[in-house]
């Protein structure tokens, strides 16, 4: 990968390789209409995925719980920030019926971070996996998690529901969280929760953003502290900017140097990668869990 710094001069432009394809197809649309019909919202629309073309009418989306509001106001992030409505007791049964309507064999749940609830609302979390999962026991659950401000025992409640896999995304190397996140403390919340999942037995995955100013030295020992911590799943993507306040690009990586960042993390021996400009945390989810529950399996 390039050694350089990523702190070199702002391309107005985005290189031919971002452009995105207009979301659109049959069943792009009737998936858009089963979650609309049941309320349903997704991080896809929310974060502004660029790969909802290809998730929504392969029949993926990631479910966003907790509301569409978040109470952080991360400087990388298209989701609104503000006061949260208060929780939706019926949200899982809502997103069991979408479910079913898409009769999904794997589903990838995020939230919002609510700090404004006492357990980081790690209880409407769980309740949410129970529904699900007495429903379609044989259905593989996701979750991408908050921090929980770094609570083993709000992670523990969610744990205990059962979840296939636990997501929690560092986003980005810690020299640039006081600028990307605004809390000191972020990222070493992080890796409690990444390793208090793995030493509690789960599959654990992150997801990193470059492209916001690391350094390839950064990006190396980043991946070395993650499998320190026993990470198991590591996603590597651009950061692009969402909108007008938030943090702009500092440079754009060309698909080789994704290629190079690939070949490095595995080299670190993470058991399973997905790294390309368009790739985010949930990208291809269902197939990295085969990789890697194969790939543990013979491990084991």
């Amino acid at each position: 990968m390039n050694a350089n710094t990523a702190a070199g001069a702002i391309r107005k432009r985005k290189p031919d390789w971002l452009k995105v394809r207009l979301p659109g197809g049959d069943a792009f649309f009737t998936l858009k209409h089963k979650l609309e019909k049941n309320g349903m919202p997704t991080i896809c629309q929310n974060a502004r995925c660029p790969n909802i073309h290809e998730c929504w009418n392969g029949n993926q989306a990631t479910f966003l719980i907790m509301g569409d509001v978040c109470t952080r106001d991360c400087l990388f992030c298209a989701v609104a920030s503000g006061r949260p409505a208060p929780l939706d007791a019926s949200e899982g049964h809502r997103l069991l019926q979408v479910i079913r309507l898409m009769d999904l064999g794997y589903a990838v749940i995020t939230s919002v971070t609510r700090d404004d609830l006492i357990d980081k609302g790690s209880s409407h979390v769980a309740s949410v996996i129970r529904t699900l999962k007495q429903d379609r026991p044989q259905m593989k659950i996701e979750v991408l998690v908050p921090d929980f401000d770094g609570g083993s025992q709000w992670l523990d409640r969610v744990l205990d529901a059962g979840p296939d896999v636990l997501a929690h995304n560092v986003e980005t190397v810690p020299s640039l969280y006081d600028r990307v996140n605004r809390r000191a403390d972020a990222f070493g919340h992080s890796l409690q929760v990444l390793e208090h999942g793995k030493k509690r037995g789960w599959i654990t995955k992150t997801g990193l953003m470059v492209g916001l100013g690391e350094t390839a030295r950064e990006i190396e020992a980043l991946f070395a502290v993650l499998r320190e911590r026993g990470v198991d799943v590591l996603t590597i993507g651009q950061y692009l900017q969402p909108d007008g306040r938030s943090l702009p690009v500092s440079r754009y990586y060309t698909p080789g140097e994704f290629s190079a960042l690939k070949e490095s993390a595995l080299g670190h021996s993470f058991i399973g990668v997905e790294s390309g400009p368009f790739v985010r945390s949930s990208y291809h989810a269902d197939r990295l869990f085969k990789t890697v529950s194969h790939a543990l399996s013979r491990i084991q």
